[in-house]
């Protein structure tokens, strides 16, 4: 079955609409939706099944999980994450909601969530209505990867039509908010001493370091 593509505002998210995303989030589908960089594709983190189904569509290892968890605001951050010192979360009040995708120590409720034993989780909270206004309404965190595009030239589609010719006959629905962009998020690791920039993406950190 082809999956629904439909329009949201990308800064006045309809929320009629985004009740028709969450309700498919609900239902164990996986949504495509535009972030504050580049396109991602997620389910709801709570969902095992779905969660394996975007494994199989990115070609990713469920027991690698290499994926992020899309959050709404910072205190959703610390369900998933072992600790945040005093510095560390002055950090993430002045960053977030922004371009970049934080690696913590993850707590004891993220193997039980995924089923597999993660160390680590990356946590976005973008800034862009749209995925903050489905997670908000879901009331789980996104799981989440970036779509990336087959030709190294142009490594990230950034036409939410094209996307949906790629993805019409794997996901169940394709969110055009607009034309994403083609930089992904600044990641940087904070399970050391001081944190350390992983990839050097759309965020600036360096005033942190």
């Amino acid at each position: 079955m082809e999956a629904e593509f439909i329009s949201i505002h990308p800064k006045n998210p309809e929320p009629r609409k985004i009740a028709q995303v969450v309700e498919v989030l609900q239902n164990g589908g996986i949504v495509v939706y535009p972030t504050d960089t580049i396109y991602g594709i997620g389910c709801d983190l709570m969902n095992r099944r779905a969660v394996e189904r975007l494994c199989h569509i990115m070609d990713i290892k469920p027991v690698k999980l290499d994926l992020s968890f899309i959050c709404n605001d910072v205190a959703h951050i610390s369900k998933f994450v072992k600790r945040i010192d005093t510095p560390v979360f002055k950090i993430l009040k002045n960053t977030l909601p922004g371009p970049f995708t934080f690696i913590f120590d993850s707590n004891s409720n993220v193997p039980k969530i995924l089923g597999v034993n993660k160390k680590t989780v990356g946590i976005r909270i973008p800034d862009h209505p749209i995925p903050l206004a489905i997670v908000k309404e879901l009331g789980n965190p996104l799981i989440t990867s970036s779509i990336k595009d087959d030709d190294h030239i142009k490594e990230y589609t950034t036409d939410p039509e094209e996307i949906f010719e790629d993805f019409k006959h794997k996901v169940d629905l394709v969110i055009n908010g607009g034309a994403g962009g083609h930089v992904p998020s600044t990641i940087v690791d904070f399970t050391g001493d001081a944190p350390v920039i992983k990839r050097q993406g759309l965020g600036d950190f360096s005033e942190y370091l």
